[in-house]
């Protein structure tokens, strides 16, 4: 099972067997730690309280301990006396050593956001406003209370431009504190959210939970209500073409079909201290497809190294969420899809919003606002599915805090009906028992009356949901200027092999080697910026691991089809020219020209001589005696003299 493991190093994820002893997870542990004193780690299950020594839990199994796989373990250690000392050239010995923490720093001090935080925690975000002809009566310099910038999370603006939801900046704005005490401020103002019971119990007046349970250690009743903010406000596709390529293993197979957005996040300025992930390429890893569904193997092996290689790019490339597809042609026209997700069926199935939690559970965003360096994930969920016309479109979502809080907390589950969620039943039956508070939802019935209603046994999905506009640039312009390789993980429909990139690589060698026409590298420069060939020459270990940081970075750079010498800087590398010369040994030998086959190969040599002088004296022959009518221009082979279409005299 996978663990994962949060300390003042850093997040990190093990492979454990849910046999194995809490000694080994003891070992993980001190492997990412900087110089930690064995006899003082702590661990527990939630960022700050219920903190376990390690040393009363010897000899007890990790499923005895209550963890499944993804489960989180919150570390903490004290610092020991270091094995080895650092240079005592540079390093004065009475000072705590560089690599290693100061004891009294925040865990949120030390979060190294992405930069797109960085950018918006730069700006005050405020709304600048045009002075108002009807009501503004200072003059042109002025302001007033109807012209002057508003907060980002301003409620009139929100309602104004239906804007559902807050970005995440904005919320953080409307979060803290309204006060110069300086204190205040620096205190982070959320904590994630969190359903399990806390063990062992703070009070510590009865055994942990589920031998006993209180107030102090039992999460507080839950009321679902609509998430007033979301991690990600927009998904962009670079290019049509990616969304297109994705759809051609469907159509081909009509087997769904799932991939990882490869992508970047950006300022997205159409909605206050916005946020828009970039999608560049989806990259499909091992599955197996059905018609209704599909196969799906977690964790995903290639995941470091596909993680590694998108960092190489130009603008560093991450996973920001993932796409699949549900199309069902309507039996009456093929040509056209069943219309299956709306607001009378279901938008997000129960078991595609459970999948979408944990996939944001396993991927937290860092923030400087939490109080465990950790809130909420960007990771969006896009699904290609049937429109109301028939056709293919495209829907994004992410899934509120309180769904990863209760999916972490095992407390609900997929049900037969895709639009109801199931609330599981309690269980202490054993030591990873669960505890199900009350949870309850609220509605407007049919008199318009707000209703307080149990989510026991099930409650809507749509309780779960948060909304994500997707588009299209006007003026696309995309990292990958190509989408014509074969696609990974296709077995049968699009197979990658190395005989064929070679062989394609040969074809552009000489032009890009030795001739200077434009022409000849702007197809070898489109040819190369495909983010699928460049993962399967990683995996065919043909260029060294900097060869091919250098390879991704040159072909996602901007100009690079409009500029001759763009490539100059990759041909030019030993790794190239390796590569070029294995082009060419793969590349066929053509056939030498030969009159002889093997039958013949007991006639002597100078019969074929004599064959072959006989064989141009009769060429010879026959070219002197062709005569070209100048009428039609018909080549006459005959001593006659006139022509033999035109009848016309030759001469």
């Amino acid at each position: 099972m996978l663990v994962r493991i949060r300390s003042k190093d850093g997040n990190f994820r093990f492979e454990l067997n849910p046999k194995d002893d809490v000694s080994k997870l003891v070992d993980k542990i001190l492997e990412t730690t900087q110089g930690a004193d064995p006899s003082s780690i702590t661990i527990s299950n939630q960022p700050r309280g219920n903190e376990t020594p390690i040393s009363r839990l010897k000899g007890r199994t990790l499923q005895s301990l209550g963890l499944k796989h993804g489960d989180m373990v919150f570390v903490g250690y004290k610092s020991g006396p270091l094995s080895s000392p650092p240079d005592t050239e540079t390093t004065d010995p009475s000072q705590p050593v560089s690599s290693t923490p100061h004891p009294t720093t925040n865990i949120w001090e030390r979060v190294q956001e992405h930069p797109v935080d960085t950018y918006w925690r730069q700006k005050d975000g405020k709304i600048s406003r045009n002075r108002d002809s009807r009501f503004c009566k200072h003059g042109p310099n002025g302001m007033c209370d109807y012209c002057m910038p508003v907060e980002p999370y301003d409620a009139a603006y929100q309602a104004e431009h239906s804007i559902k939801h807050l970005s995440f900046h904005a919320y953080l704005r409307k979060m803290y504190p309204k006060t110069s005490s300086s204190a205040a401020q620096a205190l982070p103002p959320l904590t994630p959210t969190s359903y399990k019971v806390k063990v062992p119990c703070p009070s510590g007046g009865h055994p942990s939970w589920p031998a006993g349970i209180c107030t102090a250690c039992q999460p507080s009743p839950i009321t679902l209500q609509s998430q007033p903010f979301r991690m990600v406000d927009h998904l962009e596709i670079a290019s049509q073409d990616t969304v297109e390529r994705f759809l051609q293993a469907w159509r081909a197979t009509g087997l769904q079909r799932f991939g990882w957005l490869i992508g970047h996040y950006e300022p997205y300025e159409e909605v206050p201290m916005g946020i828009k992930g970039v999608v560049e390429a989806i990259h499909e890893p091992p599955q197996e497809g059905e018609l209704d569904g599909l196969t799906l193997g977690l964790p995903w092996e290639d995941e470091p190294r596909i993680r590694e290689l998108a960092q190489s790019a130009t603008v560093p490339l991450t996973i920001i969420g993932y796409i699949f597809t549900d199309l069902e042609p309507t039996a009456e026209d093929r040509t056209k899809n069943v219309f299956k997700r709306h607001s009378q069926s279901f938008f997000v199935s129960s078991l595609e919003a459970i999948f979408a939690a944990t996939i944001q559970n396993t991927y937290p965003t860092p923030s400087k606002s939490s109080t465990t360096g950790y809130f909420g994930s960007r990771m969006v969920t896009a699904i290609l599915s049937a429109s109301e016309d028939g056709q293919v479109d495209i829907s994004a979502y992410q899934v509120s805090e309180q769904a990863c809080a209760m999916v972490e907390a095992d407390m609900i589950e997929a049900s037969v009906e895709p639009g109801i969620v199931r609330v599981k039943e309690e269980d202490r039956s054993h030591e990873s028992a669960r505890y199900v508070p009350d949870v309850f939802y609220r509605y407007k019935n049919e008199y318009g009356i707000d209703v307080k209603k149990s989510a026991k046994p099930c409650f809507p999905v749509e309780y779960l949901l948060v909304n994500v506009t997707h588009g299209f640039p006007q003026n696309p312009s995309p990292l990958f200027r190509s989408t014509n390789f074969a696609i990974e993980n296709r077995p049968g429909l699009e197979d990658q092999h190395v005989e064929s990139l070679l062989g394609s690589l040969n074809q552009f060698s000489t032009s890009a080697q030795g001739s200077r026409e434009l022409s000849n590298r702007v197809e070898l420069a489109k040819w190369l910026s495909d983010w699928h060939l460049i993962v399967f020459l990683d995996s065919t270990q043909l260029l060294s691991k900097d060869d091919i940081k250098n390879l991704i970075r040159i072909v996602t750079s901007p100009g690079l089809t409009e500029d001759s010498k763009a490539l100059d800087a990759l041909v030019k590398t030993e790794g190239w020219q390796t590569l070029i010369t294995f082009a060419h040994e793969s590349a066929p030998s053509q056939p030498r020209p030969s009159s002889t086959s093997h039958k013949d190969q007991d006639i002597p040599p100078e019969v074929f001589d004599q064959i072959a002088a006989e064989e141009a004296a009769s060429r010879e022959v026959r070219t002197s005696r062709i005569k070209i009518c100048p009428h039609c221009t018909f080549e006459n082979d005959h001593s006659g003299s006139d022509c033999e279409v035109c009848g016309l005299p030759l001469g």
